[in-house]
């Protein structure tokens, strides 16, 4: 259609309905199990009066490495004059712990929380639920409209895959973008972290610990050596050095296969997996902090050795997550976002992101994308709600953003 002069609409319910979070919530979408999630937000969108020719599967789940059954979603809104479109995104997965869901909307505390002991999946239902009420309003908006974006992701929860593999071609090219998924509204998070993921294969030598433990070279102590060495240097959790600031942690260690570590008391372990993750808003420093890491290891299986002088060995590896960004507090897009908070009766303020979002590969990408929040709180936890009030904050301050100067 040539534009959002669509006839024939369906009238508007309250904007706010909160049956259409309900709805959402209610919707199986774990991170890489997006298909009915998908659904749902395609059928929500051609409800709303979006034609289905307008909703587009970018097919980034055949270019993901792991096992993921749809792409991300994009639909363009064409607005009433030219110019390039704005960006409105969030992801549509929700961590494991949102598995069977079951959401009611406390109204005392005009709060949608879990009913059994899941996590609820405000994060990221919160601003799926966003995005199809922007698209609802903006389709029955009179006098000028833009063109508009809007983009919902596969995989976020896992790594940020779906905004990392992202076909950027099919966006139109966006001059800005804005990214829903947090708690307060005003909040707009304008940096954030880059991380690097981190593995390590420690090949030992086994041998009976009890008859010949000379004999053997222990993978599980070169993996304890090299941490206890990381963590003496000032590497290991918090890290400040040289005037810079990140974050490490080893989470991961396991057996061949994913199994345990070692396979029984009396053998010494001749191998073990380690994984582990560096963060900072320095992008040198993720390497140096992963480096780290590394030199521990290769030092300690050198360390590690049977009577015959043989020694441990580390196969190591690493790939960047996502890289850190920061937008200029002057720059376009924060004057917008604070007129807009403004316009809606909100206190703006600015913040860095200490994990990973969409906008780490939208910027990327090439388009500068602020995050704001719809009321999601207590993510990840079994105490999570969204708070209603928010919410509706969040629906008004995307509205002004599509439509404000």
């Amino acid at each position: 259609m040539d534009n959002l002069e669509y006839k024939n609409l369906p009238p508007l319910p309250d904007y706010y309905n909160e049956n259409l979070l309900l709805r959402l919530i209610s919707s199986p979408g774990t991170t890489g199990n997006e298909g009915p999630i998908a659904e749902l937000i395609r059928n929500e969108l051609i409800a709303v009066g979006v034609p289905a020719e307008s909703i587009v599967d970018d097919q980034a789940n055949k270019r993901i490495s792991v096992p993921t059954p749809c792409g991300n979603l994009i639909v363009k809104l064409k607005g009433s004059h030219p110019g390039r479109p704005l960006l409105f995104s969030t992801h549509m997965d929700t961590v494991p712990l949102c598995d069977g869901a079951v959401p009611e909307w406390v109204k005392d505390k005009n709060q949608i929380r879990s009913k059994g002991k899941t996590a609820l999946g405000g994060d990221n239902r919160t601003g799926c639920a966003v995005l199809i009420q922007l698209a609802a309003r903006l389709l029955r908006q009179e006098g000028i409209r833009p063109n508009i974006t809007l983009l919902f992701t596969v995989r976020e929860e896992s790594g940020l895959h779906g905004a990392r593999h992202l076909d950027t071609s099919l966006l139109g090219n966006p001059s800005m973008g804005f990214n829903v998924d947090g708690g307060e509204p005003a909040k707009f998070i304008r940096g954030a972290v880059g991380a690097e993921r981190w593995e390590a294969h420690i090949e030992g030598i086994a041998s009976h610990a009890g008859v010949h433990p000379d004999k053997g070279a222990s993978a599980t102590l070169v993996a304890s050596l090299a941490i206890s060495e990381v963590h003496r240097g000032g590497w290991f959790g918090k890290v400040v050095r040289e005037g810079r600031q990140g974050s490490s942690n080893v989470g991961i260690l396991s057996g061949r296969n994913g199994g345990t570590v070692g396979d029984a008391t009396n053998v010494v372990t001749d191998y073990l997996h380690i994984r582990g993750e560096s963060r900072s808003f320095d992008s040198d420093f993720v390497r140096k902090i992963t480096q780290a890491y590394e030199n521990a290891l290769v030092s300690a299986a050198n360390e590690v050795k049977t009577n015959t002088g043989q020694t441990a060995k580390v196969e190591f590896h690493s790939q960047i997550d996502y890289e850190a960004f920061l937008i200029p507090e002057d720059s376009a897009i924060i004057q917008k976002a604070f007129k807009a908070a403004n316009k809606t009766g909100l206190s703006p303020k600015l913040e860095l992101g200490r994990g990973g979002l969409d906008s780490n590969w939208i910027v990327k990408h090439g388009i500068q994308s602020l995050t704001f929040g719809a009321g999601q709180h207590e993510i990840h936890t079994i105490a999570e709600y969204v708070d209603m009030a928010e919410f509706k904050s969040g629906c008004d301050l995307a509205l002004e953003l599509a439509l404000g100067d």
